[in-house]
């Protein structure tokens, strides 16, 4: 069923060529960047207005107001399914538990006698969490991007998501649910770029009897979104910091012959529900292990709900089997390949885990699947697509902080250093800086 690459009797090609050869789903932002700069555009110079337009257009429903009330995402909160609460109120928890460790403390350096670096941990102040609304709706979103903003110490916090027709214009009553249930009561119905620009311009939703209802601009925007949501963060990058600029969702499984194939179709087959374009990868040292994973394949797509959807995932370019001679080639492969999630089911699967480099999460052994880190692991989900896990990570408590130097020196700490300065300014052909230092000593 998977298309399959096999590298076991060529050896494994140079760097560049391995990432080229690799299964990687194609996604070209710049492509859409001219349809997404009018809607940018539009949002900067008439607010709500065009959100509502572009609300009308792309999600077939004009929302009665873009603010979601509170009482709203209280009523939402009390109509909830108890059993998705429980398990809400488990994700949360156990993803408290987890980003509580990642807040980091300020360090002071005495750098010299009264010469001090100090480095401060400062929290940006307003941010705004995106919580996508297509093919599926995804209240631990809300979770993933919401906990580790409020464990850095983020005051101010905005959940935007898409308006739906069969909710009359509001979000999800799931997503409200799970805003509600962490303590967020800024909650607006804008998906899309849309929702991005208004994040990042602001603006002023003038319904509740025209005493409006303002939206203020927030610092950094986070959360999952389609290639335009995409496109407007990268437009707008700069007014706003943002989080990463995903593709769409990948799994990576380096498995063995110990590997049972059931659980591996389960899981590719768990990661290409997500989206047609999703990536669903298996790099093995077993010919017997990859035939048998092709069978389950068949077998168990046919018992899931989104046949169509996960079909057109495992076969397409993205997806494929790489067969690979030895564990090593296949950590040099998986490496190469940087997938948004990894499992490792192999013999000693810790060991070959601690050995990987290049990877947003690593679930390891029989017992880690990657829908456990979707939800309630206590890990986030919010993870590095598209290869770009060989250079960053996925969404934390660092994500909302800003590490600031608080430089201390005495008079005498400076004197000492100051012919240093003079020396290093002048190299670089600025005088000027020089003259700041020794201007201090000219009495």
């Amino acid at each position: 069923m998977l298309r399959r690459t096999d590298l076991r009797s060529t050896g494994l090609p140079r760097p560049a060529e391995l990432r080229a050869a690799l299964p990687r789903a194609e996604v070209d932002v710049d492509a859409v960047l001219h349809q997404v700069r009018p809607i940018v555009d539009a949002v900067r110079d008439r607010g709500v207005d065009a959100v509502l337009e572009f609300s009308e257009r792309f999600d077939r429903v004009r929302p009665a107001a873009v603010r979601v009330p509170r009482q709203t995402l209280t009523a939402a909160l009390a109509a909830l399914d108890p059993a998705v609460r429980e398990a809400l109120e488990t994700s949360i928890e156990r993803a408290r538990k987890v980003h509580a460790d990642q807040r980091r403390t300020d360090v002071t350096t005495q750098v010299v006698p009264g010469g001090t670096v100090t480095e401060r941990f400062v929290p940006v102040r307003r941010v705004g969490l995106y919580a996508p609304g297509g093919l599926a709706v995804y209240p631990s979103s809300v979770v993933m991007n919401v906990v580790p903003a409020q464990a850095a110490g983020v005051e101010s916090l905005v959940v935007v998501s898409p308006p739906q027709a069969e909710h009359g214009g509001l979000p999800h009553p799931t997503i409200l649910a799970a805003a509600a249930l962490l303590g967020v009561d800024e909650v607006w119905a804008a998906g899309g770029a849309q929702a991005v620009a208004l994040l990042a311009y602001g603006g002023t939703d003038t319904v509740d009897h025209g005493s409006g209802t303002e939206l203020e601009p927030v610092d950094i925007v986070t959360g999952p979104g389609n290639i335009y949501l995409t496109a407007a963060k990268r437009l707008l990058r700069g007014l706003i910091g943002i989080d990463s600029e995903a593709g769409p969702t990948e799994i990576a499984v380096l498995a063995d012959h110990t590997a049972d194939p059931a659980h591996v179709a389960a899981d590719l087959i768990s990661q290409a529900e997500h989206d047609p374009n999703a990536a669903s990868v298996l790099v093995t040292t077993s010919p017997e292990l990859a035939d048998a994973v092709d069978a389950e394949l068949e077998r168990q797509i046919l018992q899931t709900k989104h046949v169509e959807r996960i079909r057109t995932a495992l076969r397409g370019r993205q997806s494929g089997t790489i067969l690979v001679a030895n564990l090593d080639d296949g950590v040099v492969v998986v490496d190469a390949y940087a997938a948004e999630h990894l499992e490792i089911q192999t013999e000693d699967a810790r060991a070959v885990a601690l050995r990987v480099r290049n990877a947003g999460a690593i679930f390891v052994g029989p017992w880690a699947p990657v829908s456990l880190g979707d939800y309630c692991a206590g890990s986030n989900h919010v993870l590095p697509t598209g290869g770009c896990a060989r250079h960053s990570g996925g969404l934390s408590v660092q994500t909302f902080l800003r590490g600031v130097h608080l430089v201390e020196y005495t008079e005498d700490a400076l004197r000492d250093v100051a012919g240093q300065v003079v020396t290093l300014a002048a190299a670089e052909d600025l005088p000027a800086h020089g003259a700041a230092v020794t201007a201090r000593f000219a009495q």
